[in-house]
């Protein structure tokens, strides 16, 4: 049985590692069985291992089918090891910030053309989360058949093995430092490019939502012509099992850290608008198939990613504390849950301190 399969992503991502060893540390977190092949499970990691340095996490290709995902994690990847031959500002960058990837989180997915690993289980619905409110039947999750999208996993089971992979690179990496940021790269419907926030088991504001207001706040100055929405997920649809819910409550259950994951959802109905013979292919309605476009996407999503490296490392600068933070919880509560600030501001009213 081969160890490395004919998976572009899985060999592009093996080329990056030859060219950056002088640079990049790797280390196996696990192989994926299916039937015809054996994958591994990848961590790519650079820059300064000590906990007190922040750290920025890319994660990319959960879902087999949204193979865009891999390729911006991957098209991220090698243009740091390129700038790492040349770049002095970024070597100093990096003895002040910890760098963690993993491209590919499941490689038997994107091997067998499907959402879920080859046990059938969607990745994004297997944490032990469960959602506090109502969700959309099937779309939130199911236990129902593996056969059907959206399944969890059987009741009581453990995590999937790509997702305690993940998991655990989280908790070893990310979660043990003061602070740290996730960008989990994906495609959706829609014709914008998304980043979403916790929480998706409730329509609930999470602990750090005044730091991501702040977060969106710079990122607006710094790039005033992007053209992501920036929201929490529940605005979209509210879901059982979700990894990055499971990893933030474990992360503020650890006083004085915040970990800020965010989930890049790149629009694809742009691509089939402007391509509709995508329609007829399962990978088409989720990656740009024209390699024109293939390249735009890699370019724009750049600046995110590099963005997310610097306001990681230099998060001291920005992050607001205080009534500064008070004030970002404010506005953070008036853009993205209006109706829950009126009833804040009538609890108020009619219990004053």
């Amino acid at each position: 049985m081969p160890v490395s399969p004919p998976l572009p992503e899985l060999a592009e991502l093996e080329r990056i590692l030859d060219l950056g060893s002088p640079h990049l540390a790797h280390r196996l977190l696990g192989e994926i069985n299916t039937d015809e092949q054996r994958f591994p499970l990848y961590a790519i990691t650079l820059g300064n291992p000590d906990l007190d340095v922040p750290a920025v996490g890319f994660f990319g290709g959960v879902h087999g089918l949204e193979r865009i995902g891999s390729d911006v994690v991957l098209h991220y990847l090698s243009n740091l090891v390129m700038q790492l031959q040349w770049d002095a500002l970024l070597h100093r960058q990096l003895e002040s910030l910890r760098m963690v990837f993993m491209p590919i989180v499941n490689p038997g997915g994107m091997w067998r053309g499907t959402r879920a690993n080859p046990g059938g289980v969607d990745l994004m619905r297997n944490a032990p989360v469960d959602a506090t409110e109502k969700t959309l039947f099937l779309i939130g999750g199911q236990r129902f058949n593996a056969n059907l999208p959206w399944y969890r996993g059987a009741p009581g089971a453990p995590m999937e093995a790509e997702a305690q992979a993940l998991c655990q690179l989280v908790a070893d990496e990310l979660l043990t430092r003061e602070f740290s940021v996730a960008i989990d790269c994906h495609s959706g419907f829609g014709l914008n490019d998304r980043i979403w926030f916790p929480y998706a088991h409730t329509a609930q504001p999470f602990a750090h939502l005044p730091e991501v207001h702040r977060l969106k706040q710079i990122f607006d100055q710094t790039h005033p012509h992007h053209r992501y929405v920036f929201e929490p997920q529940s605005r979209q649809y509210l879901a059982h099992g979700d990894l990055w819910d499971y990893l933030h409550r474990r992360a503020v259950a650890e006083p004085g850290r915040t970990f800020l994951p965010l989930t890049l959802e790149m629009g694809s109905w742009l691509w089939v608008k402007k391509n509709p013979r995508q329609l007829f292919s399962r990978h088409g309605i989720f990656n740009p198939l024209i390699e024109h476009r293939q390249q735009r996407v890699l370019r724009r999503h750049v600046a995110l990613l590099d963005f997310a490296a610097r306001c990681a490392c230099s998060h001291r600068a920005w992050l607001p504390t205080g009534a500064a933070r008070d004030e970002q919880n404010r506005l953070a509560l008036a853009q993205w849950y209006p109706g829950l600030q009126k009833t804040q501001q009538a609890d108020a009213l009619l219990n004053p301190r």
